[in-house]
This record gives structure tokens, C-alpha cells and sequence, in this order.
């Protein structure tokens, strides 16, 4: 839908112009710095709400849509657009980033070495990492997308090499030069698309409108040299496969998220993240339809890898905060499976997957962190008998657990099953293969939880405290929404399954149709 009210360029700004304002309070005003910043993150949730009850999932498949000039020169505007997949995330984003700030509350404060307005810069560049989020989110201009894909990694990079731990600038770098590297892979191919529409009899000149590319791609009257397609779809689904991460290209996330502050690592993995997997359903299925068939087999053999992957070693890891790191790695191989086998239950099941693993990853690692905080390591062999001494803590800590091994009345426990279901119809080997980080979750979930949980009270356990008022404030709202989600998924879906729809009628993908068995001749 078309409004007057430009909701979806306030939505972006909110937060961007949030971050500039706690950078002109006074450095003294630390406590007025974290409720202004808290304030706006509140203000961005209900601008989401908005969103929602304004949105008409069986209307236009792009809504709310504001489109101006902007270089035109570049055949580039300013072009924005929410559907039902985009919904879905700018939705998680608006939850989490208000839960963070109370999470991270003394992140900042604690930092040694750091003095004067550490407080407001790190509450800053949160808001600059939302809002840069977003404008990913809904932009409906290749080149403005590209824009903010590439800018949020400045202020999530001085989030990692600021804040957390002691190797935290060497995990920053890597973070960077890995996500730069990326992008100016995708640069090349974005550069590479307008040269190929400024050629095409089709376009009055290059652009990079993105519902105009698509509609010339499927009606059949833009044709592009097969090789060249390949091309441009390996550029942009390089840089998404390193910001999502895919394996092989995930090294850089272990590292990060431990050496980051646990809300900043939630922050990355939880919602930066979600542009990668977004792009690939967005960008490289509707630009590049025949590039993306053809390079499915080798993308999805790659996602159940990462699946395995990531299980596997999670199980082996002796540091908390690593194990939950690499849980991500698998789950991201789900939602990459999910959205190359290009089927409805598939790609519905992927697009729930990334708001379901957003919110288990962030109540575990939240959890984890609030423990790790208390004892002052995050070796898992340091602790024990957790639950005789903090029950609430360790009860929070089993539920988020108990969420990312996908256990049935948990949110993601819906979205990996659909995956699943999505990945069999097509693709019924890889599907088992898959199916097999099921037992290995529960392994390393099950197996962390009995080792720091269970057992006699270990030497300085005894006096861990329970969680705090503040703390639980973070993690209820979390748990809540697991449960609501595992029990009740059909408000999301709702939203994300016709959104779904146009996408596979975009790249004309129809669901396989069930084989039957042959009866006896009669």
C-alpha cells in the first residue's frame, strides 16, 4: 500500500537520528544516556506494531512503499517497501534491540580503560547497527540496499573491538576484513547489474530498481548472457554467504561472538546476520532465478554441511559461549537449506526459522552470559550444580536450551520441521542427512546443561546469585515468545506465507507435485 506518511523512512530514522542525539548528551549523563537510548529502541518497537496492524497480507506484495528520486544519473531512488518476509524481521529487530539495551545496561561501564562517553558510544552504535538493519530490510533499490548492507559493519565492528574481551580487537578485524571482502564481491556484481540493464533495450537507461529488474527477469524480456547471470548471482550470494555465514565462510563468527559483549553478540547474530539469509531469499532467487536452480544442489549440499558442522563441533567446545556460537553455524545451514530448495513449506519454514532462532539465540546466549558475568569464566568445566543455587537461572537457561535443540512446543521446533518437510519433498537423502543434527543437538544442549546445570555445587558456585530483577525482565518477554510461537505460530506465518508465495511465482517454482504410489492392476 502507498501512504502519505512516510512510516517506513520514519522507522529507519528513528534510531539513526536516536544514535546521534545520546552522542550530544553530556558524557556525565551516563543514566540519562541509557533511557534516551532505551526510550527510542521503545519508540522503534511500537513504529513495528504500526507496521504490523497496518499491513493487508493478502494486498500488494510490497506495502507502505515511498519512492523518490535519488541519483538519477545512476537510475538509483529512494525506494522503499515492506512485505510479509521483510515484516518478520523488522518486527524481531524491534523486540530484541530494546531487550538488549536492558541487557547490556553496565556493559559499558564495566569496560577497563574506558572513560568519558564509552557509555554513549556503545548505546549509539546499537541504535546505528537497528537502524542500518532496517533500511536493509526495506529497501526496494539495489544500490541503497547495498549501502546499508555494507554501512552497519562500521558500528558493529567498534561494538566487537571496543567492548567485551581480551582478544576482542583481533575477533573485530577478522569480522571486518572477512564482511569487506564480501562486499566488494558484491560490489563488482552490483556495478555489474547496472551495466547489464543500461544495454537492455528494456530500461530507458541503467537502474536499480529492484520490483522493475524483477518484472523485466520474469516476464522473459530481459535476457542477459547465461554466463554473465552466473556471475552477478556469485557476487552477491559470495557476500551474503560470509554475512549470513555459510560454510566455509564462517570463520569469523566463532571468534566474534565470544569476544563481543553477549548483547552485542546477539546483536550480530541475531538480527545483523539476518541481512545475509534475507538477501539470498530476496535478491538472489528474484534477480538471478535460473542462476540460483542452477547453483542450488552445490548451495544446499553446502547449507546441510553447516548443519552437521556446526553441531558437531558445538559438541566438542569446552567454552560456553563458543558452543552457542557454533549452534548458530548449524542453524543458519537451515535456513540457507530452507530457502534454496525453493519450495513453500521450505522457504516459509526459513523466514520463521530467522525470527525463531533470533529469539532462542538470544535468550540462551543472554542467559549465558548473565552466568559467565557472575563467575568470571565461560569454561564449562568451572561450574556445576548451578541449579541448587540460582533455580531460576538455571530454569531459563533449560527452556532457551531445550528451544535451539527445536523441542516440539518450542518456536523453532515449527520452522526446522517445516524446513525439513520443504527439503524431503526434493531432496529426501540430504533431508535424513539433515535430520541428524536433531540427535546432536540434543547432545551438546543436553550434555552442557547436565555438566553446568546438574550435579554437586562446584567450589565457587555456592554463592552465585540468582537472576536479577533486570535480568529477568530480558529473559520473560524471550521465553514467552518461544512458547507463544511453538504453541500458536499461525499469526506469523499468516504474514510470511504470501510473501512466500510471490516469490516462488516470481522464479516459477511450484511446489513438486506428491508422487503416488502405483496400485495393482485391477
Amino acid at each position: 500500500m502507498v501512504t502519505s506518511l512516510p512510516l517506513l523512512t520514519i522507522l529507519w530514522a528513528v534510531p539513526v537520528v536516536g544514535a546521534a542525539v545520546v552522542m550530544l548528551l553530556p558524557a556525565s549523563s551516563r543514566p540519562l544516556a541509557k533511557w534516551f537510548a532505551l526510550l527510542v529502541s521503545a519508540i522503534e518497537l511500537v513504529l513495528a506494531i504500526v507496521l504490523v496492524v497496518g499491513f493487508d497480507p493478502s494486498g500488494p506484495q510490497y506495502q507502505f512503499v515511498e519512492d523518490h528520486p535519488w541519483i538519477p544519473s545512476f537510475g538509483t531512488g529512494y525506494i522503499l517497501g515492506v512485505d510479509g518476509i521483510a515484516l518478520a524481521l523488522v518486527v524481531l529487530t524491534a523486540v530484541l534491540v530494546p531487550l538488549l539495551i536492558v541487557a547490556g545496561w553496565n556493559d559499558a561501564d564495566a569496560q577497563e580503560g574506558l572513560r568519558g562517553r564509552s557509555t554513549h558510544t556503545y548505546l549509539a552504535l546499537t541504535l546505528a547497527v537497528e537502524g542500518m538493519v532496517v533500511m536493509s530490510l526495506i529497501s526496494l533499490d539495489v544500490l541503497l540496499f547495498y549501502v546499508f548492507f555494507e554501512a552497519m559493519l562500521i558500528p558493529m565492528y567498534f561494538l566487537i573491538g571496543g567492548f567485551g574481551g581480551e582478544n576482542r580487537s583481533k575477533a573485530a578485524v577478522k569480522f571486518l576484513l572477512y564482511n569487506l571482502f564480501g562486499g566488494l564481491i558484491m560490489l563488482a556484481a552490483v556495478i555489474g547489474l547496472y551495466v547489464v540493464t543500461a544495454q537492455s533495450d528494456v530500461f530507458a537507461s541503467g537502474t536499480f530498481d529492484f520490483r522493475a529488474i524483477v518484472a523485466a527477469v520474469n516476464s522473459g524480456e530481459f535476457v542477459v548472457n547465461p554466463a554473465i547471470v552466473n556471475a552477478l548471482f556469485l557476487g552477491f550470494m559470495f557476500a551474503f554467504a560470509v554475512k549470513a555465514p555459510l560454510w566455509p565462510f564462517h570463520r569469523w563468527l566463532p571468534d566474534a561472538a565470544v569476544e563481543a559483549t553477549p548483547a552485542s553478540a546477539v546483536l550480530m547474530m541475531a538480527i545483523m546476520d539476518k541481512a545475509g539469509t534475507f538477501g539470498m531469499l530476496r535478491y538472489c532467487l528474484q534477480l538471478f532465478p535460473d542462476a540460483s536452480t542452477l547453483f542450488r544442489p552445490v548451495i544446499i549440499t553446502l547449507a546441510v554441511i553447516g548443519i552437521v558442522y556446526g553441531a558437531i563441533l558445538a559438541i566438542g567446545q569446552t567454552d560456553v559461549m563458543r558452543l552457542i556460537a557454533y549452534t548458530s553455524i548449524s542453524h543458519f545451514g537451515f535456513i540457507i537449506l530452507g530457502i534454496f530448495v525453493m519450495t513453500t513449506q521450505g522457504q516459509s519454514g526459513s523466514t520463521l526459522y530467522m525470527v525463531n532462532h533470533g529469539l532462542s539465540t538470544a535468550a540462551l546466549f543472554l542467559v549465558a552470559g548473565f552466568l559467565v558475568s557472575r563467575r568470571g569464566t565461560r569454561l564449562i568445566s568451572a561450574y556445576g550444580g548451578v541449579q541448587k543455587v540460582a533455580p531460576v537461572l538455571a530454569g531459563t537457561f533449560l527452556v532457551a536450551g531445550l528451544a535451539t535443540l527445536s523441542l516440539p512446543g518450542l518456536a523453532p521446533f515449527i520452522s526446522e520441521f517445516l524446513v525439513l518437510i520443504g527439503t524431503f519433498t526434493r531432496y529426501p537423502l540430504l533431508a535424513v542427512v539433515a535430520s541428524s543434527a536433531l540427535v546432536l543437538s540434543a547432545i551438546y544442549i543436553l550434555w552442557m546443561y547436565q555438566r553446568m546445570m546438574g550435579g554437586p555445587v562446584a567450589d565457587g558456585n555456592d554463592r552465585l546469585r540468582d537472576l536479577l530483577p533486570r535480568e529477568l525482565v530480558v529473559v520473560a518477554p524471550l521465553i514467552a515468545l518461544l512458547l507463544v510461537l511453538g504453541v500458536y505460530p499461525k499469526p506469523a506465518l499468516d504474514v510470511i506465507n504470501p510473501a512466500v508465495s510471490h516469490t516462488l511465482t516470481t522464479i516459477e517454482q511450484p511446489d513438486p507435485a506428491p508422487k503416488l504410489a502405483e496400485g495393482p492392476a485391477r
